[in-house]
């Protein structure tokens, strides 16, 4: 089966934060802007890791970027993370449904089991 070719990261927000260090810079965001310096010592690697990968966040707009003298501060542009929660979303409702349906399901085994058990007696 030929693959197909995947696409470069910096086109848009799902295959950017397909790289589990974006993630985890994104997840650093989320609870404020901080420097690079914060990011390399946070996820311990490099400062041009870092770098790179702020690179390509910025790229697809998922983060903003800001100098305050000699550093660069990065804050999350949760706006940007729209188009992947709307397609989680259409996800979520469906599992909402089959956890439902299963809950249902136990409740009536749970009430079986409950008759089945009254009838020993």
């Amino acid at each position: 089966m030929p693959q197909m070719a995947r696409a470069a990261t910096t086109t848009d927000a799902f295959n950017a934060v397909a790289e589990p260090r974006r993630r985890q810079i994104l997840d650093a965001l989320a609870a404020g802007d901080r420097r690079v310096s914060d990011l390399v010592d946070l996820l311990a690697i490099s400062q041009p890791q870092v770098s790179k990968h702020l690179r390509v966040l910025r790229e697809v707009g998922l983060v903003q970027v800001r100098e305050e003298g000699r550093e660069r501060i990065y804050r999350l542009r949760g706006r940007s993370l729209k188009p992947i929660h709307d397609w989680v979303k259409n996800y979520e409702r469906m599992w909402s449904e089959r956890f439902k349906e299963l809950e249902e399901a136990l409740g009536e085994l749970q009430a079986k089991e409950e008759e089945d058990g009254d009838d020993d007696n």
